[in-house]
């Protein structure tokens, strides 16, 4: 499909940053822009799965956020727990005193996608697919633009290019921007880096706490942490498209795989899976009769990937190569899943950019040559945000990954298990419940 000549701003990347910022313009009136994406449909794996409260405010600021409420599940809280007895719950509905949204929404990302595509067409704006940028050089003509290059040939001027093409940006990496760990970790040397994620069905109904819709479930155990979100059979249109429709109710399993286990397979197949539940997983599901009388095991694996857990970030939000270019979402910054903040912090970024980019553009129509406060000013506070939940989710990641195992002769409690019994204690307060809520919400750090 043709791409017209120029255009004011360029989205590159339709994930939920991407058509976040472009449903964030058309709100702030600006509609001289395109969005195009590399690949020819979107993705439907479900990735992340959480939609936190400060989110859904924000995406309600824009007029977008209808469709998720209608489909999504509502999440009633998150409940951390060994392998076979509670440690804490924190419920949501503790918020309901700092917003009108005291949930978390339950939403596949590719159903996220759906939606809020779905959205932006309702206003008249398509996707454009697949269109890859490989280039980008300033303009000989006007040095506040840049001509991109596409993998066919097509050739776009643009003012402003947003780049939302993920944690592998083109766009960053063509802009020079580097791209990593603001703490200067070393991967190697964390247990934990690796994990798998995956959507599967059981061969029967499994029975327990855990598995009921509308709680995100953490498991911590002696050398992993496992995570548990029962969808029913909510998402199962979605989650098998293209494919022969599945009845059962689905499971998003994810689980950290410990260094001495080795690398996990690219998309771990189902033997695989079934292993890192007996092992890691809560015995509510587990196959084993031994430690489950009503044992289960996978029935169908729909999907699964591995993934890292590093951090990273980029060195500059904003730069100039003619055209201002803004980074949003994972090609501006990348962390741990701990907390499930990464989509939230992107949706919310792409917000607040469109909002930066559209007050930009109505300064420079009387004065082409205005300066870029705004959109550094933006660039900054963003910036800021996201080393704060950098550093907030490798503290939920350490928590986590606390070891069992005794350290010392006159340590009769291991970390973890100290970890457990503090947890417990303090959980029975109501106070402690909801600052977890809160901190998870995101309200705290818009």
């Amino acid at each position: 499909m043709s791409l017209p000549e120029s255009t004011t701003v360029l989205i590159v990347g339709a994930g939920p940053a991407g058509l976040t910022a472009a449903l964030s313009l058309v709100h702030h009136g600006c509609r001289d822009f395109i969005i195009v994406d590399a690949i020819a449909q979107g993705q439907n794996t479900s990735r992340a799965i959480i939609i936190h409260a400060a989110t859904i405010e924000a995406l309600a600021g824009i007029n977008a956020v209808d469709g998720l409420l209608s489909r999504a599940i509502k999440g009633e809280g998150i409940r951390i727990t060994s392998r076979s007895s509670p440690i804490i719950v924190a419920r949501f509905d503790s918020l309901k005193e700092h917003t009108v949204h005291p949930c978390a929404l339950l939403s596949p990302q590719n159903v996220t996608e759906l939606l809020l595509g779905q959205k932006l067409q309702s206003l008249g704006v398509q996707v454009q697919r697949p269109h890859k940028v490989v280039g980008m050089k300033q303009d000989e003509n006007d040095p506040r633009i840049t001509d991109v290059s596409f993998e066919d040939g097509q050739v776009v001027k643009a003012r402003y290019i947003i780049a939302a093409d993920g944690a592998r940006s083109v766009v960053r990496s063509i802009a020079g921007i580097g791209f990593s760990d603001p703490d200067g970790a070393d991967l190697s040397k964390h247990p934990r880096t690796q994990m798998v994620s995956g959507d599967i069905t059981f061969d029967r109904e499994p029975v327990g706490a855990q598995t009921i819709v509308g709680h995100f479930n953490g498991i911590v155990s002696s050398d992993a942490f496992f995570f548990l979100t029962p969808f029913g059979t909510h998402f199962n249109a979605e989650l098998t498209r293209g494919e022969k429709l599945v009845a059962k109710p689905i499971f998003r399993i994810s689980c950290a795989i410990p260094a001495k286990n080795g690398e996990p397979p690219h998309a771990p197949p189902k033997e695989y899976m079934q292993n890192l539940i007996d092992t890691y997983g809560p015995t509510c599901i587990s196959s084993n009769p031994s430690v489950n009388p009503t044992p289960v095991k996978i029935d169908q694996l729909i999907w699964s990937t591995r993934f890292r857990t590093h951090s990273a970030i980029a060195d500059r939000t904003f730069a100039r190569l003619g055209a201002a270019i803004l980074l949003v979402g994972d090609a501006a910054h990348i962390h741990s899943p701990a907390g499930g903040q990464g989509m939230n912090l992107a949706i919310r970024d792409a917000i607040f950019l469109g909002e930066a980019v559209a007050k930009h553009i109505q300064a420079s129509t009387g004065n082409p040559d205005v300066d870029d406060t705004i959109l550094q000013e933006f660039a900054g506070v963003r910036h800021a945000r996201a080393l704060e939940i950098i550093g907030y989710t490798k503290k939920l990641l350490g928590l986590a990954g606390l070891p069992y195992d005794v350290r010392t002769w006159w340590m009769p409690f291991s970390q973890g298990s100290l970890r457990d019994l503090v947890l417990r204690i303090l959980g029975r307060f109501e106070f402690v419940q909801s600052r977890i809520a809160w901190g998870l919400s995101g309200l705290g750090r818009r």
